[in-house]
């Protein structure tokens, strides 16, 4: 049965980075929406239902098999974190990006989605019911901010009538089976290192991830006037810093945190580990960037994102909470 047009019942996505918790969420959030779907990536992902390619975005092989009748891209691989040198998230970022763009519109693509992220426009300041705003590479801090807020810039001036480009950002995307941001909060907190900033009082948005996922999924029929912009993904449910920790830790059925450090405090114990892990390959323990966040208010307007994508949040942060708790209560069962 032949792909229909871009805006129809049924279309050919292809998505990029299927292997960890969002990109495996969007997989199967593209096949529930009745599309059929084609992963790439450089490492197997155990996805079900999806055609799978392995290959390297930055030099192709095999471009012309896994674009073949693909009416829309969905570009979630990146790389992430604070570790590698500035080329490292270049390439990754920025160049994969552009090469696949290129691949894509001869192709015939005719609509590419992006994964980018909130941090492309967090310049240190609070942000309170924030939309969309610019990207601001030259400043924002670190190398994956920048390599991102730089792609994002490329992909959205991309868009046309016939290559039409957008951007998600979605902001701290969790859910059961995490193992970036949930499982470090549960590692910390089980060590007797956890601790809030401040009192933990500031206020932040999260997502669930099966609602970041149906985001991407529903950019692929989104109206006209989405394409050509940036457009937040959170769960539009503000909670405090403490809040969210004591419920992920209350999930995952270790101890909450009990102490507090002050911003300046934590924010020269965080530059301490970074010089301290400058030429290790493993992720610090605490980083600047990580300080700023736990001890900054960034909660987002949400509205565009749910009128242009024809999108809202299905699952509540309590409803979420519930699950994760589930999915550990069955994971202690199992190991």
């Amino acid at each position: 049965m032949g792909q229909q047009e871009v805006g129809g019942l049924r279309v050919k996505v292809l998505v990029t980075g299927g292997r960890g918790l969002l990109g495996s969420s969007v997989v199967q959030e593209v096949l529930k929406a009745g599309h059929e779907c084609v992963v790439v990536q450089r490492n197997p992902s155990g996805v079900t239902g999806a055609r799978e390619f392995l290959d390297d975005l930055m030099a192709p092989k095999y471009s012309d098999q896994w674009l073949a009748g693909v009416d829309a891209v969905i570009h979630l691989a990146a790389k992430v974190g604070i570790v590698g040198s500035y080329q490292e998230f270049f390439d990754a970022n920025v160049r994969a990006s552009q090469i696949l763009m290129d691949a894509a519109k001869r192709h015939g693509v005719k609509k590419f989605i992006y994964a980018s992220s909130p941090s492309v426009a967090h310049t240190g300041s609070a942000l309170i019911g924030a939309e969309a705003g610019p990207a601001e590479p030259t400043r924002v801090r670190g190398s994956y901010s920048q390599t991102k807020a730089m792609a994002e810039l490329e992909v959205l001036a991309a868009s046309t009538s016939s290559f039409s480009t957008l951007a998600l950002r979605p902001h701290l995307v969790w859910g059961p089976g995490d193992t970036q941001l949930i499982e470090r909060i549960v590692a910390r907190a089980r060590a007797g290192r956890l601790f809030y900033i401040d009192g933990g009082y500031a206020l932040i948005d999260s997502t669930y991830v099966t609602n970041a996922a149906q985001a991407f999924a529903c950019s692929l029929t989104a109206s006209p006037e989405a394409f050509g912009l940036a457009h937040m993904v959170t769960n539009g449910e503000p909670r405090t810093v403490r809040e969210t920790l004591i419920r992920i830790t209350h999930a995952a059925g270790v101890p909450a945190p009990v102490r507090s450090v002050s911003f300046h405090i934590a924010m020269a114990a965080g530059r301490a580990a970074e010089f301290a892990w400058r030429n290790r390959t493993t992720e610090p323990p605490l980083t600047s960037f990580l300080v700023e966040q736990l001890a900054t208010a960034h909660w987002f307007d949400i509205e565009q994102t749910k009128t242009l994508l024809n999108w809202s949040p299905s699952i509540s942060l309590d409803e979420g909470f519930v699950e994760l708790a589930q999915w550990y209560a069955i994971s202690s069962i199992t190991r």
